[in-house]
């Protein structure tokens, strides 16, 4: 088989790793201002340099921080966008799986980012991040850092016509220019500190296929489709300028919250044709570790010139998978997307990796396992792999 020697890898990680106790605490102890944001940064190092060592004990060739500076993102640092303390539920579209499974639980959206007036690209959140973690690789492996930025539509679909304040834009599509505009910014800027591999977590556009959300549009009279078409190319006008060389990857999951929860459940079938076909992205990171996601079926959707990261072992539980029933999975999902292309099963494999389905602590406290469980999952991503790519 061919070697693979670009992004993805045959056996990848989806990003953020489980944050050592010492750092949670010294995170706590920030948010009190008891120690300063240099501290805290310097123990975010010591993590960082540790979650860099098991990533390379286990034979993974892509790096990320773990996630590790979580208090740093994308539109925190644009001029025009507030943060709305204990802002009232009426703010939030509550057919929106997660918002529904917060005030299910009794749980109330601590905050939200409200655009208060015309959006501009100010600064890099995630250059800092960037540099932080290529201290700790050889030069030769700081191409296959895998920055995980924020998806554009986060606070749209969220809040609808309450993401921008009134008087701010004429109309939604003038908002989605200016987010674009400052994305492309946060691109070039990331391309130029030596970036070449970024993955948009998004878990909104897998909320599509979620029958109780697309209920909830149609009942305020909107059209989950056009909603769909818009959000596409609010991303095609994101990543408009991106260079060929800089791999985009998009991630969908059903939600990572605390303690191993999730948000929705449906296949891909609803909009497989759209994502797969439409979205001016290389790869798809796609969860697939239980049921609800579906069947393989929309994978022969997947067009030639893309690839798919599997997402077969979960980062939820300790409990281990059977290294030969996921082999098996895997050739089953080639199968598939063979059938859809006129591809050999051969070529349709050289278009797959493998991954655990989502991170490990999307939220601080992380899932339901500890350290030791974590690098045993990434282990056998390794270890799966190796059982189908030689080069893996």
């Amino acid at each position: 088989m061919a070697s693979k020697q670009y992004p993805p890898f045959r056996a990848e990680h989806i990003g953020s790793l489980l944050r050592p106790d010492y750092l949670l605490e010294a995170r706590k102890q920030f948010d009190k201002k008891e120690v300063t944001r240099e501290q805290l940064w310097e123990l975010e190092d010591r993590a960082i340099r540790e979650a860099v060592d098991v990533q390379r004990e286990v034979g993974l060739r892509s790096f990320t921080d773990g996630e590790y500076r979580f208090y740093d993102g994308f539109f925190e640092y644009l001029e025009g966008f507030e943060e709305i303390s204990n802002p009232p539920l009426e703010l939030f579209k509550l057919y929106v799986p997660d918002i529904h499974g917060f005030v299910a639980n009794n749980t109330k959206p601590a905050s939200m980012m409200l655009c208060t007036s015309k959006i501009k690209y100010v600064k890099s959140g995630y250059v800092p991040q960037f540099e932080g973690l290529k201290q700790f690789l050889r030069p030769d492996e700081v191409e296959n850092i895998k920055m995980t930025l924020a998806a554009p539509e986060w606070f749209h679909l969220r809040h609808g016509e309450h993401a921008f304040k009134s008087g701010v834009y004429a109309n939604h599509e003038d908002y989605f220019d200016d987010i674009a505009a400052a994305y492309r910014q946060e691109l070039g800027a990331l391309y130029a500190v030596g970036c070449r591999n970024v993955q948009i977590d998004d878990p909104l556009l897998a909320y599509f296929c979620d029958v109780r959300m697309l209920k909830g549009i149609r009942d305020e009279g909107g059209d989950p489709d056009v909603l769909l078409d818009t959000y596409i190319r609010l991303y095609n006008n994101c990543l408009a300028m991106r260079p060929q060389d800089m791999t985009v990857g998009l991630h969908l999951c059903r939600g990572n919250f605390r303690h191993s929860i999730h948000f929705s459940e449906g296949g891909y079938d609803a909009i497989a044709i759209k994502l797969f076909n439409d979205v001016n992205v290389d790869c798809y990171y796609l969860e697939y570790d239980t049921p609800r996601a579906g069947t393989f079926e929309p994978l022969k959707h997947l067009p030639k010139h893309k690839c798919l990261v599997l997402g077969l072992i979960t980062s939820k539980f300790p409990e281990l998978e059977d290294k030969a029933a996921l082999r098996e999975r895997v050739f089953e999902a080639a199968r598939i997307i063979a059938s859809g292309t006129g591809e050999t099963v051969e070529e349709a494999l050289q278009r797959i990796c493998v991954s655990p389905q989502c991170g490990f602590a999307s939220h601080e406290e992380g899932n339901l396992l500890g350290a030791d469980d974590m690098k045993k999952k990434l282990q056998l991503v390794k270890d799966l792999a190796a059982t189908i790519w030689p080069d893996a």
